[in-house]
């Protein structure tokens, strides 16, 4: 897959403090391949009370932004009523080969019917038909629950290569 070139490239940065002398800065495109990839990510928001809340879940990248879906009643879905800043985790839970991503930013709901489709879509050729979604409503409909879908264009995201070079490279959006 190739990534839209619909938002600007962002500002792309070795940390040096915490790469190895030979490291380069990962190009966006190429973090934007694993995230396209990617099959599992950790969201991580904030309960109303100030105390974190992290679980799994898929997400699809479409439009230059994650996307992932929740029930209305579920613990992240209220979090997100209360402040919608979350970041999203994926990588390997090995520390020395692999290369992990952090993408913080905005959830922002999507409703409309045309995008919820194409969306819809986008998750069944990436995770098989059990996630099949019908669209209605501005939600996604499965089985006997409907699920609202949310997109998380990036602020700013963090990439960490592990294993000879150890990198960390920034990616800061305008």
């Amino acid at each position: 897959m190739t990534h839209d070139m619909t938002r600007d490239e962002p500002e792309t940065r070795l940390d040096e403090r915490y790469s190895d002398p030979t490291a380069t800065a990962v190009p966006w495109p190429q973090a934007v391949e694993l995230l396209e990839s990617a099959e599992l990510f950790w969201i991580s928001t904030v309960r109303p009370d100030g105390r974190p809340h992290v679980t799994p879940l898929p997400a699809v990248w479409s439009e230059d932004a994650l996307h992932f879906c929740t029930g209305p009643e579920e613990r992240k879905a209220l979090n997100l009523a209360a402040n919608p800043q979350v970041v999203l985790t994926t990588g390997t839970n090995t520390w020395d080969k692999g290369y992990d991503l952090v993408v913080e930013g905005e959830a922002v709901r999507v409703t409309d019917d045309g995008r919820l489709r194409a969306l819809a879509a986008a998750w069944e050729a990436k995770y098989g038909e059990f996630w099949h979604f019908e669209v209605r409503d501005g939600s996604f409909q499965h089985g006997g629950g409907s699920a609202l879908v949310f997109s998380v264009a990036p602020r700013t995201v963090f990439g960490f290569g592990k294993g000879e070079p150890f990198s960390q490279t920034r990616w800061r959006f305008t």
